[in-house]
Parts: structure tokens; sequence; C-alpha cells
């Protein structure tokens, strides 16, 4: 058993070392015309950004309390429920109809009931207003012991502002796979975790369709420990949070749409508990925890949609393969 997880945790590591070789060749391959675009655009822009931030500063009165309890509340909440309000429409009442093909279980919720919507929304505004609102006190006084700046005369220059969020998506990785992973314990599931698994299907509401607890440990705080480390400036923060916002809405929301990221991974998870714990898929390979899906039609379906054509039917379930050719 030993030789055999030593010999997973072998195939892992050769494969991350060729993915991250091969994409560090790439980087160097082209960073001086990418690099040299980006600060151009950057630079142009650096004005209006700074300006953007220096507005909202003093909206506040330059109350840097206010704009990271007040500020940090009204981004990640609006954020998070205008990239839900379109797969609301969408799941209640089934229009517009051509987008229902790309529907990953297309047997569930089709249409949504207004009871489990109503069920989900009560759930997520407890965990935003009544959890979040005093982590959020927590935050700031951490950020403010670690030294984050939030002047816009400390915002950061275009090359450590990407450094800082690509910092922050390895850690949430880190602290989400295995604070999720821990949450599925039989000891501590039935008591917890399996609230969001009620949604064996989910909707892009279920992100934060949690237990108080689960909402803590997995949800806010993975986000929120980059910045901390990094000692990172607000305005990164802000920016990271509203990319990690929309990422978890997509892996929710149980549609594989052309030009989105796939949420075939964690669709999956929803589907059959015990495969896919991470974020970016680098643990669950690690750690064996993928198995059943890099054997399944689901891992097949597994990348970005680039065409029109769902990926089920580029993709067909073995039991629609059968029939065919029967």
């Amino acid at each position: 058993m030993l030789v055999v997880r030593l010999t997973q945790l072998f195939d892992s590591l050769k494969q991350t070392l060729f993915i991250v070789g091969s994409g560090l060749l790439i980087f160097l391959a082209v960073r001086n015309s990418l690099v040299w675009h980006m600060q151009q655009f950057w630079g142009a822009s650096g004005d209006f950004w700074q300006l953007q931030w220096a507005n909202l500063y003093n909206f506040f009165g330059g109350n840097e309390f206010a704009i990271s309890i007040i500020g940090s509340f009204l981004l990640t909440f609006s954020v998070f429920w205008l990239g839900n309000l379109f797969l609301i429409i969408l799941d209640l009442t089934q229009w517009p109809s051509f987008l229902l093909k790309y529907k990953i279980q297309p047997d569930k919720n089709a249409p949504l009931s207004r009871n489990d919507l109503m069920k989900a929304i009560k759930q997520v505004l407890f965990n935003q207003i009544v959890v979040g609102t005093p982590f959020s006190f927590g935050v700031y006084f951490a950020y403010k012991w670690r030294g984050c700046p939030i002047s816009p005369d400390d915002l950061p220059t275009f090359q450590w502002a990407v450094f800082e969020v690509t910092i922050y998506v390895l850690v949430e990785e880190l602290f989400f796979y295995y604070s999720h992973r821990l949450f599925h314990h039989p000891k501590i599931y039935k008591y917890v975790h399996k609230r969001h698994h009620e949604w064996t299907a989910s909707i892009g509401l279920v992100a934060l369709y949690a237990h108080p607890l689960e909402h803590i440990f997995s949800n806010i705080l993975p986000p929120a420990v980059g910045p901390l480390l990094m000692g990172g400036h607000l305005a990164t923060a802000w920016m990271w949070w509203a990319i990690a916002i929309l990422s978890t809405i997509v892996s929710h929301c149980g549609y594989h749409f052309p030009f989105f990221p796939s949420p075939e991974a964690h669709d999956f998870h929803h589907l059959k508990f015990n495969q896919n714990y991470g974020v970016l898929g680098i643990l669950d390979r690690l750690h064996g925890t993928d198995t059943q899906f890099r054997n399944s039609v689901a891992y097949k379906r597994h990348f970005m949609l680039l065409s029109t054509i769902p990926v089920t039917q580029q993709f067909p379930d073995q039991t629609k393969r059968k029939q065919g050719k029967e």
C-alpha cells in the first residue's frame, strides 16, 4: 500500500513539475513582450486606478476602519449577488432556453423550486451578514496588525499585484482543501458540512450555502489568509476577493458555459461527495482524492469550452453511447 501511495505521489509530482515547467518556459519566452504590454496598460490606467481608490478613500473621509468593514462588505455582497442574478433567473424560468443544453445535470433543479431558492437565500444572507460581519472586524484588526496598507499612496505595481494574487490563489488552495476535507470527516460531516451537500446538483447561490462554522473556516478564511501573510494592499485584496467569489459561483453554477472555467470538478464533488476537495486540483492529485473523477466522463469534459457545442454532446454519457450502439 505504501509503495502504491509513493508511486501515486511521484506521478503527481512529475505531472505538477511538467505543468509548472512548461508554463515557466512559455512565460520566459513571452515575458518581455507580455510584461511590456501589461506595464503600458497599467501605466496608462495607473492614474485612473489611483484616482478611483483616492476617491473611495476620500468618500469614507480617510477612515480606514470604515473602508475595510463597510467597503469590503459592499464589494463582496454586490459581486456575489450580481454574479448570481442571471443564474437565478435562468434556474427559475428556464429562460433563455438555449442555455439549458449546457446544464451539467439536466434532470436536477429544472426548474428550480422557489422554496429551495428561498431556503438558500436565507442561509446565504445569514452567513454574509450575521457571520461575515463580525469576521470582517477580526480581519481588519489582523490586517492592521500586519501593516496591510490602505492609502492610495501605497498602491502596488502591476508586477507585485500579479505576484500577490498568485500567492493568494495557492494559499487559498492549501487552506480550502484541508478545511474542506476535514469537514468531510464522518464525525464532523453530519453536523456541519452535510448542509452544503443537501444540493447534489448545485446552483450559484450554494457557493455560500453552508453551516456558519464551514462558512468561516472554508469560505471566508482561506481567501483572507493570503493578503494577511503577504501584507498586501486592501485594493489588491478586493480584486482577489472579487475573483474568488466569481470563481466559486462558476464552480457551483451547474452549467458548463462556453468560455468560462469548467465547473465539472466541483459539480462532480457534489454528486459523489468524496472527490475533488480542492479548487485547483493540485492537492487532490497529490492525495489521490480525484481518482474516481479522472476515470469518469466528467473528467473528459473538464476543460474550458471554446465552442458552442455542449461538452455533453462531445463526450456523451456511457449509457447513451451503449444505447446508440444498440
